[in-house]
């Protein structure tokens, strides 16, 4: 294996709801099935510890709540986990047995205002269990808006990989955010990750897209989720109401700089996707198109990016 060569693997796990030590050793497990490929990389996908809710509305409508859906939606909150804190050190544990880089969705219950607010989050471990960093969803989609919070600029970390490559990238719908990608872009990612829980044919296209705008290796990662993952209750049985058993199919997939499928997509079944990247061929991809190079018009175009923390309480230091 050459010098400019990063192995990755894409984990396609299937779902574990209301389960939070059975999730979280699931995470690890998958972590050490996929380093059983020494990958360098290995990617899980968006909210996979603490769970994506398919389906669930947790009793809202406009103008309303359920005290059942409450109820439901503590026990959504009890899954979350605090970062850093015991499940970020099981995790990392896990990344340093397989000696890998890992980047995984998980749901954020943030402790700094009292742990009412949950955020969809991706975090990355490097390959000695450090946690290297966090990247909060800007912008929760749709009924996502009623259990997470929004991030702000501060959490768009791009990681840098022992055996070379700048890994960075966005959750789900987030890379439909052309401005959200141009920064990436000018961060130099070279690896994408796209963890999602969109699994239509369109999103195909959508990575596709990304690998030939930002001239960068695209991964995007899915979850296998069926309706029987979910405890065996009314309530939740309502709420999904007449959605088909497969809930989500998956549709990882690994992407080459000029568009070309290197892996994937896996549909309809858990599984691991790996391959090796040749780091060499972006700048062959890049001769022609570099998105924030000499294919930018800084004189016509210009983005301002705000990476400061924008906390909803600030506290001025007292100055007596």
């Amino acid at each position: 294996m050459s010098p400019s060569s990063v192995r990755v693997a894409v984990v396609q796990p299937e779902a574990v709801y209301f389960d939070p030590e059975r999730n979280l050793a699931e995470a690890c497990a998958w972590i050490r099935r996929a380093g059983a490929e020494r990958p360098d990389l290995i990617l899980l996908p968006e909210a996979y510890v603490g769970g994506y809710p398919w389906g669930l509305r947790f009793g809202t409508a406009i103008g309303g709540r359920t005290e059942e859906g409450r109820t439901w939606f503590a026990r959504y909150h009890a899954g979350a986990i605090d970062v850093p804190g015991p499940a970020t050190a099981a995790l990392g544990e896990a990344a340093r047995e397989v000696g890998a880089t890992v980047a995984i969705g998980v749901i954020e219950r943030d402790s700094t205002f009292g742990g009412g607010t949950l955020y969809c989050t991706l975090l990355y471990f490097g390959p000695d269990g450090t946690l290297l960093g966090k990247h909060r969803k800007l912008k929760p989609t749709a009924g996502e808006r009623t259990v997470w919070g929004e991030g702000d600029g501060s959490t768009l970390p791009v990681v840098d990989l022992p055996a070379g490559g700048r890994v960075g990238g966005l959750i789900c719908w987030e890379n439909y955010m052309p401005l959200a990608r141009t920064a990436m872009y000018a961060k130099g990612v070279q690896i994408w990750v796209a963890p999602t829980a969109d699994a239509r044919d369109r999103w195909q296209a959508t990575m596709r897209h990304i690998a030939v705008e930002g001239r960068c290796f695209v991964l995007g990662c899915n979850q296998f989720v069926t309706r029987s993952q979910y405890p065996d209750d009314p309530f939740l049985a309502a709420e999904l109401g007449d959605r088909p058993d497969v809930l989500s199919p998956g549709g990882s997939v690994i992407v080459s700089p000029h568009g070309d499928v290197l892996a994937g997509p896996l549909s309809g079944e858990a599984g691991v996707l790996t391959a090796t990247l040749d780091l060499g061929e972006i700048a062959r991809a890049r001769f022609d198109f570099d998105v924030v190079g000499h294919y930018a018009r800084p004189d016509v175009f210009r983005l301002v990016v705000d990476e400061t923390p924008h906390p909803p309480v600030a506290f001025s230091p007292d100055r007596a």
